[in-house]
């Protein structure tokens, strides 16, 4: 009879180059999006609680979305600068004359006069926007507070 030695498998020095791929991607993944967290969070606004939403706010966004802020004094925001209302729907106009079936998200905040919604519905209107969404949060529960 024939013995064969079995020869054992010597294992595998672990491989560190797809491990630093891995962990730079995910540093760069967490970067991008603290940037975009940290321009959600960086007006003093707090929108209103609902119940359900239709969809989500994160299925209406797509690459052209436009976030409209208003702030409980009746300040418009869009990305980042102050606007009125006239200005506003200028903005609104150039931007429906290149993307006819633009969304917009409002984000009122809670104490917010009703009129300054409407003042940036009727904006809207006017512009040829009828794809508007108003941004909300789950209200809290017993539990939570």
């Amino acid at each position: 009879m024939n013995f064969r030695k079995q020869h054992s498998i010597e294992p595998t020095p672990m491989q560190l180059a797809p491990l630093v791929d891995v962990l730079f991607l995910l540093v760069i993944f967490f970067a991008v999006t603290s940037h975009y967290a940290k321009n959600e969070q960086v007006l003093d606004i707090s929108v209103p609680a609902a119940d359900e939403k239709e969809k989500k706010e994160e299925e209406l966004r797509n690459v052209g979305e436009i976030v409209i802020n208003i702030k409980s004094e009746g300040e418009i925001i869009v990305n980042g600068q102050t606007l009125t209302e006239e200005e506003l729907l200028v903005k609104l106009k150039n931007i429906t004359s290149i993307y006819k079936d633009q969304a917009v998200i409002l984000r009122g905040d809670q104490v917010a006069n009703f009129q300054y919604i409407i003042n940036v519905l009727n904006a809207c209107q006017k512009a040829g926007i009828y794809n508007i969404a108003f941004a909300t949060q789950k209200p809290e529960t017993a539990t939570q507070k």
